[in-house]
């Protein structure tokens, strides 16, 4: 998959290249087909070869199973949304949408009135070539009559939106058809997945019309909420990308990738939801939202955050920029340039200024009337977003505007929470609810000592994941009064590897991808390390754990002859040190003691 990428030469056991990740001149990008990995010791890249697809393609997870899938003839189960009769069908269905698309391009060549619309906005032939733009002819039935000569056919071309029925009184009235074409006179748009198959489509009116957009229906083919345009033109640019910048209207798109902006997505006649923002951040860091400053545009740049403010967590970065008044992406970059344009970007307002920006002009903070309004209205957005360091960061911002120490800020809206029996829970509601037990989450940290007991377990379960289905019961045991560095993972991979074996390395990591300690995982196999063989690290696993195991011993020995010293140990106490110290020196415990 990656050689039909990149090119790679053999070096030993492994194939090598430069970096298809970051410019490089001499090749330190690797390829293990042993490990199913690859790693970059320049820029840090890693993976499996699902995140290849997602970082090199730009493909989201589902996506990077599906073409996999589809390139060794397998079909991938669907848990629901797909189209009626499986993947046969929907093939079937893609193709039909593939040929409607080629039909309207050609309407397009055919049309001068078209093409001088195009011409008169800004767009080149080779632009409108890139994105497959057509047009739909003023005909009440050019698409029924080219696809729709069967019952079937109509059938199908109805399910995907491209035909509508008329009721019985109005095909009484036209000679008795039925059906007629959705989109008419139209320049059109075709939306496109992320492997480029064409599922839906944009029609904008030429001259005067309503409505000014009109857009299929949701489809099995298609879930406006869940695609953006432009995402596959975005992908096949091959850029770096390390934002995207989302706008609202398919011209805004395409004037964007014209100007040398190829980031720009457009959403589909819809606020951004969830799904999209999730799907942005399977891509880059980074989102921009671009909206006209009028009260429109401020009335979806809101909206926008609000769909954002479950999505904000550390690592994520939400912008909004507001053009001027009457001017919109398409206007803007045909009028000042690319370079101009971007340099609007780097000004943007980060989410948590916006939010800080739009609720100041709501109240007067110069009194505390004001300033305790301002924290109510913000009391409730930050409560929608997922506990972590942003949230304590914007928790904070507020707090200054406000003129309260954050912790403070915190308690008052906790009580508040309390009191009134609000839905949210304010900041800081884990730290309340946490049980009083003192019970923690396990550590996930690993030592960075070379040395580490934890690391060299771990190390080889990666590395030789079969090795977990040797360790014993009763080695397994021995972990359980462990403190160490990183044992919580650990413990936690040898138990997930025991009860769901797994054979190669890059298993492990797609597994763990989305866990807490993923990441280390990672790191370890990148790490070139005289591991031996499958046998080998099955011994040495077992021995590691078993020294483990004593370290844990002497320790809460160690712990017990210090307590002795300053008081005297109760019964339980005391039966635990005899149990440990039959332990160590290699006798069986006694039945009913507090080893047992």
């Amino acid at each position: 998959m990656i050689g039909s990428r990149v090119q790679l030469k053999k070096a030993g056991r492994e194939y090598k290249a430069c970096c298809p990740f970051h410019t490089e001149k001499t090749a330190s990008f690797w390829v293990s087909p042993e490990k199913q990995f690859y790693h970059c010791f320049g820029c840090g890249a890693h993976g499996t070869v699902l995140r290849f697809l997602m970082e090199h393609d730009r493909m989201a997870f589902p996506e990077a199973v599906e073409e996999l899938a589809s390139r060794l003839g397998l079909e991938v189960p669907q848990e629901g949304g797909g189209a009626p009769g499986g993947t046969r069908d929907s093939e079937k269905l893609h193709d039909l949408m593939a040929r409607v698309a080629r039909f309207y391009a050609e309407a397009l060549s055919q049309d001068p009135r078209a093409r001088e619309y195009l011409t008169r906005r800004g767009l080149t032939p080779e632009t409108v070539a890139q994105f497959g733009i057509g047009y739909a002819p003023d005909s009440w039935s050019a698409v029924l009559k080219r696809f729709g000569t069967s019952e079937p056919e109509r059938r199908a071309l109805a399910d995907l939106g491209l035909i509508i029925e008329r009721d019985a009184a109005r095909s009484a009235a036209r000679d008795g058809e039925r059906h007629y074409d959705r989109f008419r006179d139209r320049i059109m748009f075709p939306i496109r997945d992320v492997r480029g198959r064409v599922i839906a489509f944009g029609g904008r009116v030429i001259d005067r019309g309503e409505p000014k957009y009109l857009n299929s229906p949701e489809t099995v083919l298609f879930h406006k909420g869940r695609e953006l345009y432009g995402l596959y033109e975005t992908r096949r640019a091959r850029a770096r990308l390390e934002r995207l910048l989302v706008v609202e209207g398919y011209m805004d798109a395409v004037r964007l990738h014209q100007a040398g902006i190829p980031y720009a997505v457009a959403t589909l006649g819809t606020a951004t939801t969830p799904e999209h923002l999730r799907r942005i951040f399977q891509l880059v860091r980074e989102v921009v939202f671009a909206f006209d400053g009028d009260r429109a545009g401020r009335a979806a740049a809101w909206r926008a955050l609000q769909h954002a403010l479950p999505e904000a967590r550390e690592g994520r970065e939400f912008r909004f920029l507001f053009l001027p008044e009457g001017q919109d992406p398409d206007t803007l970059v045909g009028a000042e340039g690319r370079e101009a344009f971007e340099r609007r970007l780097e000004s943007a307002l980060p989410l948590s200024e916006y939010l800080v920006r739009e609720l100041s002009a709501q109240t007067d903070l110069a009194h505390a009337d004001g300033r305790a309004r301002f924290a109510e209205s913000a009391r409730p957005l930050i409560a929608r977003v997922p506990e972590g360091v942003y949230r304590e960061l914007l928790t904070a911002r507020v707090a200054e505007v406000v003129g309260l120490a954050a912790e403070r800020l915190q308690a008052l809206w906790a009580g508040g929470a309390a009191t009134t029996g609000a839905a949210s829970p304010g900041p800081g509601a884990a730290q309340r609810q946490a049980p009083a037990s003192g019970a923690e989450k396990p550590h996930t940290r690993l030592s960075g000592g070379r040395g580490s007991l934890v690391r060299q377990a771990v190390a080889r379960l990666v590395r030789f994941p079969a090795a977990a289905g040797a360790v014993s019961g009763a080695e397994r045991a021995g972990l359980e009064t462990c403190e160490e560095p990183g044992i919580g993972l650990l413990r936690e991979l040898l138990d997930d590897l025991r009860a769901q074996p797994l054979s190669l390395p890059a298993q492990v990591l797609e597994r763990w991808a989305d866990r807490s300690g993923g990441e280390h995982l990672g790191r370890l196999l990148e790490r070139e390390e005289a591991l031996g063989d499958a046998q080998a690290a099955a011994l040495e696993l077992k021995a590691t754990l078993a020294k483990l195991a004593e370290q844990a011993v002497e320790r809460r020995l160690e712990a017990l002859e210090a307590r002795s010293r300053t008081a005297r140990l109760g019964d339980e106490e005391l039966k635990e040190f005899q149990a440990l110290m039959r332990r160590k020196a290699g006798r069986k415990p006694e039945p009913g003691g507090a080893a047992d």
